[in-house]
C-alpha cells in the first residue's frame, strides 16, 4: 500500500510518499499555485513522478482555517482564492475512493513533532511556528487537541497600548516578531539581520510574553519551537527566549522545557503519517 502525503504552504507546498507509515519514501517541492485546481494537479503530477499508485489513505495540512468538516479552507489571507474549494472531493476524483484527512498545517507539524520529532513521549506538548506569520497547536496524548475553529496563538494581543508597533498595527504576537513583521518594521529581510544585531534579543523578549501566554492558558510539559525565525541563520536566540520567558512567569509556576523542532520542514509530512496511524486506531 502507498500512502500520499502533502504539505501546502502560502508559497510552498510539499508531496510525499510513504509506504509504511513509519518513514517517508519520497519528496518532491513545488510552488504553491494560487488556484487550488492548479495545486491538484501538481499533486498528482508529483505523486506520478514519484510513481505513486495503490493508494490507501491521503492525508495532508493546509494553512489558514479549515471548514467544519474539513474538507477545505474557510478562511486564509493568502490562499484567498482556496476558500470554500473542496479539497478532499478533488483528490478523491483524481486518486479515487480513498480516506482523505484534512488539517491545518501548523496544527499537522505540532503532530509530527509530537509522534516523531521533539516531543516524542510527552503526554502535552505545544509546538509553535515562527516563520512568515506565527502559528501554533497542542497536542495532547499524541493526539491534535479539540478545538471548535482551530488554534491561532499568533493573533494574542500583547502591545496593548501600542507602545512598539504604533496605531495603525495590530498589536498580535505575529506582528512583534514573525518574519514578514520584521521585515516591514526595519524594511530588510530577516535573513538579512546579522545575528550580531540587538533586535535578535529584542525578538526574544516579545516572544516570551507569548510564550507566557502559552504555559498559562494550555498548561503545557514542554514547548516546541520551529520555522524559520528560530531554525534559521540568523534566528531567535533559543536560550534568550528560555530566559526571558522564565522571568516573565515570575515564580508563578513551573517554566516547562522549550526547546526547537527536530523534524524541519517535513514535520507536516511526518504529521500527515501520524493522522493516518491514529485514523487507522478507530
Amino acid at each position: 500500500m502507498t500512502y500520499l502525503l502533502f504539505d501546502i504552504g502560502g508559497t510552498k507546498m510539499r508531496v510525499a510518499r510513504s509506504e509504511d507509515l513509519v518513514k517517508i519514501d519520497a519528496v518532491e517541492k513545488a510552488v504553491t499555485p494560487n488556484k487550488p485546481e492548479e495545486a491538484i494537479a501538481t499533486i498528482v503530477k508529483l505523486a506520478q513522478k514519484m510513481d505513486v499508485t495503490d493508494v490507501a489513505a491521503i492525508a495532508g495540512g493546509l494553512r489558514g482555517i479549515l471548514n467544519e468538516n474539513k474538507t477545505g479552507i474557510h478562511h486564509d489571507a493568502i490562499l484567498s482564492h482556496w476558500v470554500d474549494f473542496d479539497v478532499a472531493a478533488a483528490l478523491v476524483d483524481e486518486f479515487g475512493d480513498v480516506p482523505v484527512y484534512l488539517e491545518n498545517d501548523t496544527a499537522l507539524a505540532g503532530l509530527g513533532e509530537s509522534s516523531f520529532g521533539a516531543g516524542q513521549g510527552i503526554d502535552i506538548m505545544v509546538y509553535h511556528t515562527i516563520s512568515t506569520g506565527v502559528g501554533g497547536v497542542k497536542i495532547s496524548s499524541g493526539q491534535i487537541d479539540e478545538s471548535s475553529m482551530g488554534f491561532e496563538p499568533g493573533h494574542q494581543i500583547l502591545d496593548i497600548d501600542r507602545t512598539i508597533l504604533g496605531p495603525d498595527i495590530n498589536p498580535t504576537l505575529e506582528n512583534l516578531v514573525s518574519g514578514a513583521a520584521l521585515e516591514a518594521r526595519t524594511g530588510v529581510k530577516a535573513y538579512d539581520i546579522p545575528q550580531s544585531d540587538v533586535i535578535w534579543l529584542e525578538l526574544a523578549q516579545y516572544l516570551a510574553q507569548g510564550m507566557r501566554n502559552t504555559i498559562l492558558y494550555w498548561s503545557p510539559d514542554i514547548i516546541v519551537l520551529g520555522g524559520s525565525m528560530m531554525v534559521g541563520d540568523p534566528k531567535i536566540p533559543l536560550e534568550a527566549v528560555r530566559k526571558a520567558t522564565v522571568a516573565t512567569l515570575d515564580n508563578f509556576v513551573p517554566c516547562p522545557f522549550i526547546t526547537i523542532a527536530a523534524l524541519g520542514d517535513e514535520a507536516g509530512l511526518y504529521g500527515a503519517m501520524a493522522r493516518i496511524t491514529e485514523a487507522d486506531k478507530k
